[in-house]
């Protein structure tokens, strides 16, 4: 079968315009070649599938089979053609992220608006899950790229690029005035009744780290899902909340919430973007990778 699809490319043309003359035209070969072809073909199957028509050729019944399967063969690779085409064209296709509620809140979700913009026919789908899901996402091919927040362990064959530093603090309302513009140790932390994300995620293993690293062990009030559910804990003053502090900014602004300060930095983080060597990513997200890059 494969060594003949030329002579079916021939076939579905003769039979679809029912003229050797019109089928030579669309493929720009000499009539003689297309009646050589469809002799071939009709030798190799052992059934005539043309006859002579007043207009030109006519199926036989054997033809007309062989036809309504061979259409839908060649048209499917015709539209397979035409859909890669507007891939490449970025006319459609899907970009699959994985990212925290952090990283696309306060990184990601400008450049998908960008890039929604530019693209409007590529569909764009996030998965969205804590950084070691993320992570492990990207190996199993789930998605073509993962924006996380640092630490996490890199495999070798991961690829990450730092796109922008974050900062971890402690943030509280009235009920703990007392604390405000006070400097701090970090051993107090121990005697507070803490809002903390749950395990599991990198936010949360990073601070138990450092804080073990400084001889403090916590043992938080609260462990919830999300960042902004610590933040909407500590408005109402049900303990101290740890958070990044784009989550906090708003309600520190306008008072609603002060910093703790203590007399050792908490050191910085980051958020970075990671591929994976062995996945090539599509057309389309390498071209949102690339908005990403420019800023």
């Amino acid at each position: 079968m494969i060594n003949n699809l030329e002579y079916y490319k021939v076939f579905y043309y003769v039979a679809k315009h029912k003229s050797l003359t019109v089928a030579a035209g669309e493929l720009a070969i000499s009539q003689p070649a297309v009646s050589q072809s469809v002799k071939q073909l009709e030798n190799i199957l052992g059934a005539k599938l043309f006859t002579r028509a007043s207009k030109g050729v006519k199926l036989t019944k054997e033809g007309e089979l062989l036809y309504d399967y061979v259409a839908k063969g060649y048209e499917q690779i015709e539209l397979g053609e035409r859909k890669l085409q507007q891939m490449l064209n970025l006319d459609l296709g899907e970009v699959h992220i994985g990212a925290s509620d952090m990283t696309l809140q306060f990184y990601l979700l400008p450049y998908l608006e960008k890039f929604h913009e530019r693209y409007p026919g590529i569909k764009v789908k996030v998965t969205n899950a804590p950084t070691p899901e993320t992570l492990q996402n990207l190996q199993e091919g789930k998605i073509d790229f993962g924006v996380v927040s640092t630490p996490f362990e890199a495999k070798e064959e991961l690829q990450a690029i730092v796109v922008r530093e974050i900062e971890d603090i402690f943030v509280a309302g009235r009920r703990f005035i007392p604390y405000k513009n006070k400097m701090l140790d970090l051993q107090e932390l121990e005697d507070m009744p803490l809002i903390c994300l749950e395990g599991g995620t990198s936010t949360r293993s990073y601070m138990d780290s450092f804080l073990q690293k400084n001889e403090v062990e916590i043992k938080p009030e609260f462990e919830l899902a999300t960042s902004d559910m610590i933040v909407q804990f500590a408005l109402r003053n049900l303990g101290v909340g740890c958070v990044m502090r784009d989550f906090a900014k708003e309600y520190l602004e306008s008072g609603r919430l002060f910093e703790l300060r203590f007399n050792q930095i908490i050191p910085r983080r980051h958020f970075c973007v990671v591929t994976d060597a062995k996945n090539p990513v599509s057309v389309a997200a390498r071209n949102l990778l690339e908005l990403v890059y420019e800023a």
